[in-house]
This record gives C-alpha cells, structure tokens and sequence, in this order.
C-alpha cells in the first residue's frame, strides 16, 4: 500500500498522536507572568504621584491604613476619585469603626500646598491624629 509524506494511508485518516504539545502551553503562562509582573506595581499604589525626596525612619503599621493621594487639584481615597464631601464622610464613617485609623498621604511635589492642607484641615476637624506624610527615599 502506498503512503504519502504526511504519513497517511491514501484513505485520509491521520496518525494518532499520544503525546501533548507543551510548547504552547508554556509561551502562554510566560506571556501571562509577564503581563502580571508588569501591572502588579500599578495595582498596588493605582495613582501615579511625583513624590517629594525627604529622609525619615519607617512608620511602623499594625492595620490596614488609609491611602489619599492629592494630585492636580483631586483627591484620591486607595484609587478612587473623591470630592472633600465625601472624604469627610467616608473618613467619619472609617473613624467611628476604628478610632485608631492611620492614614498615610501622598502629594505630589507639584500640588499647591494650600491643597495637601485642605486635606489636613479635613483630617483635623475629623480628629484623625495618626497622619503619615509618603516620601521618596534619597
């Protein structure tokens, strides 16, 4: 009987393979670690700020803090765009679950310092005391 180069017989049935191709399977899970190696750093922080250089020891964190980020006039409460309104109620609400909130801010070197403070003057009237101020490290 007579058999083509792909290995068939003239009827057209193929050869059975009993083995998998793990090739492909390997291009996607690397191409998939790559993907999430580059985002997780976007995910952790979410709003990119220009942080001013500063020297200081760490602050020392048992709980999950707040993070608000001032930048270009808004506020950012964790990743999320927030007027002065609703800050205020969203940290009342934070306070009276927890009264030992921490929050650490995050302002960007080119943010107007009348901003950064309208924030502190919010924190204030709330009676948040435990406020750290994010920097970069020289």
């Amino acid at each position: 009987m007579l058999r083509n180069r792909f290995n068939r017989k003239r009827t057209g049935k193929r050869k059975v393979y009993n083995e998998i191709n793990m090739t492909p399977i390997l291009d996607m899970t690397f191409l998939l670690l790559i993907a999430f190696i580059i985002t997780f750093p976007a995910l952790q922080n979410g709003i990119t700020v220009n942080l001013p250089q500063g020297k200081a020891d760490p602050v020392p964190v048992q709980k999950e803090p707040i993070t608000l980020s001032v930048k270009a006039g808004s506020i950012y409460l964790n990743k999320d765009i927030i007027s002065d309104e609703e800050l205020s109620l969203k940290l009342a609400e934070a306070f009276k679950k927890d009264p030992d909130l921490s929050v650490l801010l995050r302002g960007d070197e080119a943010e107007s310092y009348g901003r950064i403070m309208d924030v502190i003057k919010i924190l204030n009237r709330l009676n948040i005391k435990k406020i750290s101020f994010i920097t970069e490290t020289k």
